[in-house]
């Protein structure tokens, strides 16, 4: 792995595990086993190593959740959240930590919360056969407070977000 992956990877662990605000510079450096000059090198700053590992974790997220079903994508969430493990959305927790001041992270968090929302919007309409912005509302609902809950419920809260979309959607096709 070269030194930016390592450097991203490192600073995912910590930012997931403790928070942006709380993981310092020295800390990431330590657990990237680097020097802090090599770390300013491929980091610039805390800021952009935010933006990064939350680009980073953007792009691995959808390319476990590139499903063709509202099902399949609660599936890949089951899935994702097994192997990340239940923290709660990384991308809404730098933006409780941010507050949405930083205009950089900011525009990543809109970003990855976009191309869900349009995610969700294009399998509802695949699945019911028309665009329906209400159900897919209900829908992200359901996904978002899935990944919220598990933190305290266990992902099993994903295979009931998961049949109450699957209730949604043969409502709407009735």
């Amino acid at each position: 792995m070269d030194t930016k992956n390592k450097l991203i990877s490192a600073a995912g662990s910590l930012f997931s595990r403790h928070g942006f605000n709380a993981t310092g510079m020295d800390r990431l450096t330590q657990a990237a086993g680097m020097s802090s000059r090599t770390l300013y090198k491929h980091a610039g700053s805390k800021t952009a190593l935010i933006v990064r590992v939350l680009e980073a974790r953007d792009q691995r997220f959808f390319a476990q959740m590139e499903e063709q079903s509202i099902k399949g994508l609660f599936d890949a969430l089951d899935d994702w959240l097994r192997e990340e493990g239940c923290l709660g959305c990384l991308f809404l927790r730098a933006y409780g930590e941010t507050g949405g001041d930083n205009p950089q992270i900011a525009a990543v968090i809109r970003a990855h919360k976009e191309k869900t929302w349009q995610t969700i919007r294009r399998l509802v309409a695949s699945e019911i056969g028309h665009e329906d912005d209400r159900m897919a509302e209900q829908i992200l609902i359901l996904f978002e407070g899935a990944t919220a809950a598990a933190i305290y419920r266990g992902v099993g809260t994903v295979t009931t977000a998961r049949d109450t979309a699957a209730l949604l959607l043969a409502g709407a096709k009735a």
